[in-house]
């Protein structure tokens, strides 16, 4: 274990950056499911079913973020910066391919996709009209947070939480005008919810955009740096990048399918799914926080050449994220009643009673995903290796949990709360075989050049 004071004061502050920046992301769904929860329960479960296609999104813009971050932190860790705006660009062609294709696809057919989600039509017909606006802010969203993710790798934090901030503080002033009618503007339900969330993204890039122009100093970022790169670059970045952008797809797809699963039971599991879904995402940002920063950490530490400090490191590491995993499912346990009372008396007795029930199933599971999430994105990812994760979870999603809880839903008739955990218990078993990978040092690899690369623009 490292005794360090320093080293503990420097990588909570790391975490608790990233950790706030995480929760005013996701604090922007959240108040969209409370507000609309509030409003109505069929237009909360139709925008909770348009959030899995967002979320699928996050999973790809993080694959692209997390190539360049990788990247990043290895080379920040050699001091040689010259690199990096070369592998952002090559992260935002990327990103912004992905981001184009979504939109075109829920642009041009939002109810099919909805369908594949849910057989409640009033519930597929709220998502449409949320959709149709919605699909706007995917290549906005993808290109800021991209921007965002990459100066991390160098160890600027502080405007990603500024501008998660701002997002989250506009997304509630409009959805409270719009959703509801207050202030002379007419009630649009779900389609003033999506308006809110465009501007806030909007402004967003705008505030990322000002950063660069006329704070950021240590990598400064132009449009033509961006534009014109080293092509070799992209063949470095796709070679890290594949694999995350593979597992990310992967993990982000098999979540819709879940959703997917317990959508076709009725419109009070999706709606009771829509509720913990968020509760996790919000009260599990220590984890996530946490596994970002040991990958910056891991990563300098390599870029550095400093491999005799890995051991101590990882140990601590370890011990850190089984701390974070326990006070983040005992904060999920001790809150589920209080978060259902802020919805009001808009969710059926029955919605409410399974809301609970999954909320006590992800208290258990974010023990496990604080430990072995946070060792596999964090450590194994950070040491540059970035293709373990894709197979394993190939294996455990599409070979494991995606057909046993197709089973239990369709085939057995498992009750919601078993099925429901069934999507989510390899939050348990991946536990042993990330140790595993962990404990056997083959993750540890240097991902950067010795030199430098042909310049050739593209």
């Amino acid at each position: 274990m490292i005794r360090e004071k320093r080293f503990y004061c420097a990588f909570f502050a790391l975490t608790l950056s990233l950790a706030l920046q995480n929760l005013l992301t996701f604090g922007v769904n959240m108040m969209d499911t409370v507000m609309l929860g509030r409003y109505s329960q069929d237009a909360m479960s139709g925008v909770s079913l348009c959030n899995q296609v967002q979320f699928l999104l996050q999973m790809l813009v993080t694959g692209a973020g997390e190539g360049a971050v990788v990247l990043g932190a290895q080379y920040w860790g050699k001091r040689d910066l010259e690199p990096i705006p070369h592998i952002i660009g090559a992260a935002l062609r990327f990103g912004g391919a992905l981001a184009a294709a979504l939109f075109a696809l829920v642009l041009m057919a939002p109810e099919a996709l909805l369908r594949l989600l849910s057989n409640e039509e009033a519930v597929v017909a709220q998502g449409a009209r949320y959709f149709q606006i919605i699909c706007f802010t995917y290549v906005i969203f993808t290109v800021t947070n991209i921007l965002v993710a990459s100066l991390r790798s160098v160890g600027i934090v502080k405007i990603g939480y500024a501008v998660a901030f701002s997002t989250l503080c506009i997304n509630v002033s409009l959805n409270y005008v719009l959703i509801y009618g207050r202030w002379g503007f007419p009630e649009l339900g779900v389609r003033g919810a999506a308006m809110a969330t465009l501007v806030s993204r909007c402004v967003e890039l705008l505030i990322v955009v000002w950063f660069l122009k006329y704070r950021e100093r240590r990598l400064n970022l132009t449009l033509k740096k961006l534009l014109f790169i080293d092509k070799s670059y992209i063949r470095d970045y796709s070679r890290v990048s594949a694999p995350v952008l593979v597992n990310q797809a992967l993990w982000g797809v098999a979540q819709m399918v879940q959703t997917g699963i317990l959508g076709h039971l009725g419109g009070d599991v999706t709606a009771a799914n829509a509720i913990a879904v968020q509760v996790y995402q919000v009260l599990s940002v220590a984890a996530y926080g946490a596994a970002s920063a040991s990958g910056i950490v891991v990563g300098k530490t390599i870029g550095g050449g400093r491999r005799e400090a890995l051991r101590p490191l990882v140990a601590t590491l370890q011990v850190l994220f089984v701390g974070i995993g326990l006070l983040s499912g005992g904060a999920i346990f001790l809150l589920r009643r209080p978060v259902l009372a802020v919805f009001g008396g808009a969710l059926t007795a029955r919605a409410r009673e399974l809301a609970l029930r999954f909320m006590a199933v992800i208290a258990l599971t974010t023990v496990g995903t604080a430990y072995q999430m946070s060792c596999d994105n964090g450590i194994i990812r950070g040491g540059g290796d970035t293709a373990f994760s894709a197979r394993m979870n190939l294996v455990s999603m599409w070979g494991v949990v995606v057909p046993l809880s197709a089973a239990a839903a369709f085939w057995w008739m498992w009750p919601p709360a078993a099925v429901f955990f069934l999507l989510k218990w390899d939050q348990l078993y991946k536990i042993i075989p990330v140790a595993l990978r962990l404990h056997s040092w083959k993750w540890v690899k240097s991902v950067t050049r010795p030199g430098g690369g042909e310049e050739e623009s593209a």
